[in-house]
């Protein structure tokens, strides 16, 4: 564990973070600190192409901070995992780059959001794609398995960042890639800021 992990109550900021995203994967066009959907993602530089033949619906619930794909989609045939899947956007892209060749692992620990996520794929007709309830700091993914590693916004809220990325270099196979979007700061974050779960969550 990092010293960060020791400054937050964990069961109750992960409480707090399910609770958060299970609102916005039920009711995506709520009053967030955040943008959703096809126009949010657009603004954080996804290229409308990814989401060709994708209805507004299923995206709508989309919340990430930034494009992960900026470095490149999944090659065809690769094995990718997606931390934090929320509601799958992010999975689906990567199952349509991949091909029936590939495959896609989508994590998430918040109920609605898999829930949602299963749905988009289902309606896509994927059937390389598979979404699995577990948490960034122990991954439900065999060691080596993935050719890639992506994730969106979903780092940031794990207090035990170490563990975290612990896991994603357990699960990735030797010479596999990372393409992480999230929010960075570049000065130390006061303790009392720590121990906020609303400024974790907010």
């Amino acid at each position: 564990m990092t010293d960060q992990a020791f400054l937050v109550d964990v069961d109750v900021l992960r409480t707090e973070v399910q609770k958060h995203y299970a609102e916005v994967a039920e009711t995506p066009d709520g009053e967030f600190h955040f943008h959703t959907g096809r126009r949010a993602a657009e603004q954080v530089g996804y290229d409308p192409a990814l989401f060709e033949g994708l209805a507004d619906a299923a995206v709508e619930a989309f919340a990430g901070v930034a494009n992960p794909f900026a470095w490149g989609v999944p090659r065809a045939g690769e094995r990718v995992v997606d931390i934090g899947s929320g509601s799958g956007v992010d999975s689906v892209i990567a199952a349509r780059a991949v091909g029936s060749a590939g495959s896609v692992v989508g994590v998430d620990m918040t109920a609605p959001m898999l829930e949602r996520a299963r749905n988009l794929a289902a309606s896509l007709g994927l059937d390389n794609v598979e979404f699995r309830e577990g948490l960034a700091e122990k991954l439900p993914v065999p060691d080596g398995w993935a050719d890639l590693v992506i994730s969106n916004g979903v780092l940031n809220l794990v207090p035990d960042k170490v563990g975290a990325y612990r896991e994603v270099f357990r699960v990735l196979r030797p010479g596999g890639r990372i393409q992480i979007a999230d929010v960075c700061v570049d000065r130390d974050v006061p303790e009392s800021a720590k121990r906020d779960i609303d400024l974790w969550t907010g």
